[in-house]
């Protein structure tokens, strides 16, 4: 039987020893063994503190968004294998789409959260600029960096895929290196996404490691700078905890653990409402989902007393109509416990629950295409608690199964009494239409809860349940869900970064954090910064503008263009009693006018304004003031692009507005959207010819069989089309591909040098010459260039079809013709 081999300090490592046999949880077969015998784990985090963290720690935030939003693509090209693994853990195919495309989704979110918010620095400038001295000369700030150590993530087994993604998402980004260790049940489906991780070649050297099997003494070798997080029960947490060598290094723990999750229904919610048949429905899902091994799961409903009887005839009707069996078949809607090992744990725990409360359903369902003997089957069943105030069981005891208990309440005030008797859970969920017995229950049970969800008709259509834990808000829970957090954002990534504050001038705090601080040293130049590309612009490049004067028809014109007839811009006589001596100018009036002074009315790399960030207005402006405005690039921002956006990036520019007497006035941060350089070259007739005159016939072509009369041709064949000359009949790629196509255009990334164009002949043979020689080719092209260039002038609106990319406008055959010619004047080493 197949081993399954840890990945540690770079290298895939055999177990030594006889391992656990691990077995499909559908039909008993054993599938893999895990096996970590002999295992060196003190190597393993050296190997991950230094390679790892060298690696991990120099990249960027922005590089690492990057590198997650990669490794998903590749991992979802490959997503059939997984499902065929998944479902042998007794998931179906929903089951499966929740584990395994939920993990690669948690990784889409945390690169998109990178690439429109974290700064393009292997550090990260946490809060705002404090001044601490009376001058501005001394001033401090926080910044963020990567840990310095290892991640030891233990995971549970009933998430072989999302629950290692989930963790992996918020270390890698944050420049920790991780050591993966899932459960045994199930690992074989992990081992497989891992293994791809480490074949695509995108994670950097020591990045992740895995151990697959038993974890062993791997704790025994943690240190200060490392964290471990888990997830599985309370008690092993507790124990891993108060390990000496966690305890007694500082060692960052987290911990997700057992959670008695509560749904409670509305009393208003009667049958043939709206919110009653949600209700019936998410509880049944949560119960059936994953066959109700999931830490978010409803183990606990709480019903209005006089619903009780209701609720316990509908949810056992809903269940009946589960079926139970085998994931592979398409009517089968709930899967199998991991492996008869939980089977039997469950079991222990359904027993338990009996001791104290009445089973008052236990389907005794006919299995889909599967059999109880041979797989980890297991039939929801239905508690009910009828006296949930004194019958504590049902508070204290989970069975991780398809097992939930009914128990009922007088009121709002009750309602949240049974939901915190749970001692800590990781989610809460009501389900109402009476928004003053949700507001009042839920801020009455928030204390015991890490996320309440609600569910009510408003919402049911775009809802994504009570047990979804989303990567932009936060997973865990207080007290017996184990006092973590996961995810939740970028907040999720401040576990593994140390905050250190930074204090110094402003110079200083400029050099270090990488963004402007009031009171640094301004560069100016004589190019305007508004004509500079993103790449060009630095941090405190700065523009002091001429004095504007302001006068009374400047208030009054812009009093009647904004409609702002706010009195102390208009009426003199009311001014008694008011800061101001006389009728003062809109703030916005001032802001407008700095723009008016700021700006570049010449075409250039600025976009378009892309926001306002922050304003304030510290003096009033009178009619006879004059002001002048500073301005200054305070922070570059990297930004992903997609689509037919420009690539382009974000700068913040402080707006510093000062009047005669050199008081502020103003001062505002404004964001510019700032295109950037573009890699390919100019559709400029003088500047083609320049690049042509160092091509001759016996120019060496980089790749491919062209020679350089055939290049040329071939991009004066390209010019004709785009000018209908001839018009082509015909585009060669599938129509659902088109739009990809033609948003590639608008990247900076460069054509392929190996793609066989479709409209040339198949074999690889070459059009025959055109022009009798090199240089008359060159001349037909340059022609043919010059009324590209006025044709489109004269026909800004005119399109025509491009044999590969479909019909296209000005400004995509401006695109194409600009990669195409930096493409084969690449080929022959012309740039």
């Amino acid at each position: 039987m197949e081993k399954l081999k840890n990945y540690i300090y770079g290298e895939w490592v055999e177990g030594t020893g006889t391992g656990i046999p691990l077995y499909n949880a559908v039909t008993g077969e054993q599938v893999a063994v895990s096996d970590t015998e002999g295992l060196n784990f003190e190597q393993a985090l050296d190997y991950g503190r230094t390679t790892g963290y060298k690696n991990l720690s120099s990249m960027t935030f922005y590089d690492r968004g990057e590198m997650l939003k990669k490794v998903a693509l590749y991992l979802l090209e490959r997503k059939k294998k997984y499902y065929e693994l998944s479902y042998k853990t007794g998931a179906t195919h929903v089951d499966s789409w929740v584990d395994i495309e939920g993990g690669f989704g948690t990784f889409f979110t945390y690169s998109g959260l990178a690439k429109r918010m974290l700064p393009n620095t292997p550090f990260w400038v946490d809060g705002d600029t404090q001044k601490i001295s009376a001058n501005g000369t001394f001033l401090g700030t926080h910044i963020l960096t990567p840990s310095e150590g290892v991640s030891v993530q233990i995971n549970a087994y009933n998430f072989p895929v999302w629950g290692m993604l989930e963790k992996l998402s918020t270390s890698l980004l944050a420049g920790v290196p991780s050591i993966v260790k899932p459960s045994p049940f199930g690992s074989y489906l992990t081992n497989a996404v891992f293994q791809d991780m480490i074949e695509s070649g995108i994670l950097p050297e020591g990045a992740i490691q895995l151990v697959c099997g038993e974890p062993g003494n791997i704790l025994d070798y943690v240190k200060d700078g490392d964290s471990v997080l888990f997830t599985g029960s309370a008690t092993t947490g507790r124990k891993l905890k108060s390990l000496p060598s966690v305890a007694g290094n500082a060692v960052r723990f987290n911990m997700e653990a057992d959670s008695l999750n509560c749904s409670i229904l509305g009393l208003e919610a009667k049958p043939g409402t709206p919110e009653f048949d949600l209700f019936i429905k998410e509880v049944r899902n949560e119960m059936t989902t994953k066959a109700g091994q999931k830490c978010t799961a409803i183990r606990r409903i709480i019903v209005p007393e006089h619903l009780i009887g209701d609720v316990q005839n509908a949810l056992s009707k809903a269940l009946d109509q589960t079926k139970i069996g085998n994931p592979l078949s398409r009517e089968t809607k709930m899967g199998s416990l991991v492996g008869k090992q939980q089977y039997e744990e469950v079991l222990r725990k359904v027993n338990m629950l009996k001791s104290e409360t009445e089973l008052v359903y236990d389907g005794k369902h006919e299995l889909v295409d599967a059999d109880y003997e041979k797989g980890a089957f297991m039939s929801p069943k239905l508690f009910l608690n009828d006296k949930p105030f004194e019958k504590n069981i049902s508070h204290d005891v989970e069975a991780f199964g398809p097992v939930s208990t009914l128990m009922p309440y007088k009121d709002a005030e009750e309602a949240a009494a049974l939901a915190k008797r749970g001692k800590g859970s990781l989610v809460g969920s009501i389900i109402s239409h009476d928004e003053n017995f949700i507001a009042e229950t839920s801020w009455k049970m928030a204390s015991q809860h890490g996320r309440i969800f609600v569910l009510n008709r408003d919402n049911a259509k775009e809802s994504t349940g009570h047990g979804s834990p989303l990567p932009t808000l936060m997973h865990g829970g207080p007290g017996r869900a184990g006092g973590g957090e996961e995810m939740g954002g970028l907040s999720g990534l401040h576990f593994f970064l140390q905050k250190t504050a930074i204090q110094g001038s402003p110079d200083v705090l400029k050099a270090i954090t990488k963004i402007y601080q009031q009171g640094a040293e301004k560069k100016f130049s004589d190019k305007h910064p508004f004509q500079k590309y993103f790449e060009e612009v630095e941090v405190g490049d700065s523009l002091e503008t001429a004095g504007r004067t302001v006068t009374d028809a400047d208030i009054v014109n812009f009093s009647n263009v904004s409609w702002d007839h706010f009195y102390a811009h208009t009426d003199a006589t009311s001014l008694s009693g008011t800061i101001f001596d006389k009728t003062v100018a809109h703030g916005y009036f001032i802001l407008s006018a700095a723009a008016g002074l700021f700006v570049s009315g010449k075409k250039g790399p600025v976009i378009a304004n892309y926001g306002l960030e922050e304003c304030s207005f510290f003096k009033p402006v009178y009619a006879g003031d004059t002001i002048t405005v500073y301005l200054t690039a305070k922070e570059k921002i990297n930004r992903g692009v997609k689509g037919r956006n420009i690539p382009s990036g974000v700068v913040k520019w402080l707006v510093e507005v000062i009047n005669q007497r050199d008081e502020v006035v103003c001062v505002a941060t404004i964001l510019t959207l700032v295109a950037k350089q573009s890699p390919f070259i100019d559709l400029n007739v003088k500047n083609v010819q320049k690049i042509l005159s160092g091509l001759t016939e016996s120019t060496p072509s980089q790749w491919g069989k062209m020679s350089p009369q055939q290049m040329i041709e071939h991009l004066d064949q390209a010019l004709l089309v785009s000018l209908g000359e001839p018009e082509a009949d015909k585009c060669f790629t599938p129509e659902e591909h088109l739009e990809k196509w033609q948003d590639s255009l608008y990247n900076h990334r460069a054509m392929p040098k190996e793609f066989t164009a479709p409209f040339l002949p198949q074999d690889g043979s070459l059009p025959d010459p055109v022009h009798k020689n090199l240089d008359a080719a060159k001349q037909s092209f340059i022609d043919n260039l010059k009324r590209f260039v006025v044709y489109y002038k004269e026909n800004p609106q005119a399109e025509h079809m491009n044999y590969v990319f479909g019909k296209l406008n000005k400004e995509m055959w401006e695109l194409m013709h600009k990669k195409h010619f930096t493409h084969h004047f690449q080929q022959f080493g012309l740039i």
